[in-house]
C-alpha cells in the first residue's frame, strides 16, 4: 500500500463519517417538520417490511406539518400506525387518505437536551475521524519501518493526515452549530 492510497482511503472513511453523522443529525427533531424525520419508518407492505416513502408521497402542508399520502388506500391504516408507534412523540391525524403529521413545538428543557445529544453525536463523530487518522498514521509508519518511504515522506504525509483530520474536525463543528442553532431557534 503506497502514502497515496493511505490518504485516499483515510479521506474516503472520514467524508463516511461526516456523512453519517449528517443522517444522525437529520434525524434530530427541530421544531420545524422535515420529510427527513420519517425516512427511517418502516410499514409492512405485502409481508415486506419497507420505508414509508416507497409506499406513499411524503410532502410538507407547512412549515409544522408534514402531509403523508399513501399510493393504496389500504395502506393509510398501516403508516399511521407506524408513525404513532414510532420514537418521534407525534401523534398522526386522518381524514379520507391523507395523513397530516403535526409537529408539536419544542419546550425550551427539550431543545437543551436536543443540543447535548446533538453534541454528543458531533463528539462521536470526531472520535471516529481521529481513529481515521491514528490508523492511517500507523499504516505511514509502517511503511517507513519497512523501508518503503523515506522520513521525510513519511513527515509529509502525517502533515496532510492531520491536515485531513483537521478540516474534517471542522466540518463537524460546523454541522453540530448549524444543527444547536436550529434547534434553539423558536
Amino acid at each position: 500500500m503506497s502514502i497515496a492510497e493511505i490518504k485516499k482511503q483515510a479521506t474516503d472513511k472520514m467524508a463516511k463519517s461526516i456523512e453519517t453523522l449528517k443522517h444522525d443529525l437529520a434525524k434530530v427533531r427541530t421544531g420545524r417538520a422535515h420529510t427527513g424525520l420519517i425516512d427511517h419508518l418502516r410499514v409492512d407492505y405485502y409481508g415486506t417490511e419497507t420505508p414509508i416513502n416507497q409506499v406513499a408521497n411524503v410532502t410538507l402542508a407547512d412549515a409544522r406539518t408534514i402531509s403523508i399520502q399513501p399510493f393504496e388506500k389500504k395502506m393509510v391504516q398501516a403508516v399511521e400506525r407506524a408513525i404513532r408507534d414510532s420514537d418521534l412523540g407525534v401523534n398522526p391525524a386522518t381524514s379520507g387518505d391523507v395523513i397530516r403529521v403535526p409537529m408539536p413545538a419544542l419546550t425550551e428543557e427539550r431543545r437543551r437536551e436536543l443540543a447535548k445529544i446533538v453534541k454528543h453525536e458531533g463528539e462521536n463523530a470526531k472520535v471516529a475521524v481521529r481513529n481515521i487518522r491514528r490508523d492511517a498514521m500507523a499504516h505511514v509508519k509502517a511503511l517507513m519501518k519497512d523501508g518503503e518511504v523515506s522520513e521525510d515522506d513519511d513527515k509529509r504525509a502525517e502533515k496532510e493526515i492531520q491536515a485531513l483530520t483537521d478540516k474534517s474536525i471542522a466540518d463537524i463543528d460546523k454541522l453540530v452549530a448549524e444543527k444547536e442553532k436550529d434547534l434553539m431557534a423558536v
